[in-house]
């Protein structure tokens, strides 16, 4: 498929209101629920490390809008990469925490925002950059088609992007020695090497080690960054909250705690079907389960 076709595909969609997406999104969500058994199982298997030790009837009701929710994070991207950047900010409606952001940027430190695969963090993004640079880590798709189409969505603004390699980092340290931002999705498995092992709901997850050194090597200011999708397609809710890191702990454990109270706020939009267990290619944990495979 040609990135111009795609291109083509998602201003078709753009042109629909952003509540008839959610809609399809939802619809989209479910189809693939149960038409993908590996998928279910690992929504499911994710959702129940948050869920224990609570009652049956609040798993089934989580589960329920995670499966439509994760629908609506696909449905909404061409609304929000291709419609014109003045009317899809518009869409956020709230900003709690405002004033942490301000005060970050004023430090002239340099700001890492860390935010996790929760609801729509693309228009996060976008949020940020209307206000302050914003460099953010960025993986080449599998997909070459898809480079294109990704890029042109999310380089608006005063958004850029650092690939997801050692040029990469050089380029976010950089970025912090400037006084400006840059975004990270915490909670995205890091290479191995490059990560420790720290709980997250329970469960050991490979945690990356990035932030941690950033920002002792720069003293930038660190916030928790994520939107809330408002229901009907009424827009977003956006909320920024300091984080200070206490000497003695790990930071990577300070981190998963920290998401954890983040996505206990809205469950639901949480995506529990990302693989965040998984043990990184070349890892102890990685050969075993390569081990009991064969």
């Amino acid at each position: 498929m040609s990135p111009s076709l795609v291109v083509w595909l998602f201003d078709l969609m753009a042109r629909l209101p952003l509540r008839i997406l959610h809609g399809l999104g939802a619809l989209l969500g479910w189809a693939t629920y149960l038409l993908s058994g590996k998928y279910a199982a690992r929504l499911r298997e994710n959702l129940a490390n948050y869920n224990a030790g609570r009652h049956p009837a609040g798993f089934r009701k989580v589960l329920r809008a995670s499966v439509a929710e994760a629908g609506k994070s696909i449905v909404e991207l061409p609304w929000v990469w291709r419609r014109p950047l003045a009317e899809v900010l518009a869409k956020v409606r709230n900003c709690y925490g405002h004033e942490f952001l301000d005060e970050a940027h004023r430090s002239g430190k340099g700001l890492i925002l860390l935010t996790p695969h929760l609801s729509c963090f693309e228009i996060l993004a976008l949020y940020i950059a209307a206000e302050i640079p914003l460099t953010v880590m960025y993986s080449t798709p599998r997909r070459a088609w898809m480079d294109e189409v990704i890029r042109s969505g999310r380089q608006r603004g005063q958004i850029s992007l650092a690939r997801a390699d050692i040029g990469g980092i050089r380029t976010l340290f950089k970025a912090l020695k400037r006084g400006t931002a840059i975004g990270l999705l915490p909670d995205q498995v890091p290479s191995q090497g490059e990560g420790e092992w720290a709980d997250f709901f329970g469960r050991p997850a490979y945690t990356m080690t990035l932030v941690g050194r950033m920002q002792e090597l720069t003293g930038a200011r660190v916030l928790l960054s994520y939107a809330v999708r408002r229901p009907h397609g009424e827009g977003y809710d956006i909320h920024f909250t300091p984080l200070e890191f206490q000497a003695g702990i790990p930071v990577t454990r300070q981190i998963n705690s920290a998401l954890e109270k983040v996505i206990r706020t809205c469950p639901a939009q949480y995506l529990w079907s990302y693989n965040r267990y998984k043990a990184p290619s070349g890892s102890e944990l990685a050969e075993e389960s390569r081990e009991e495979q064969c």
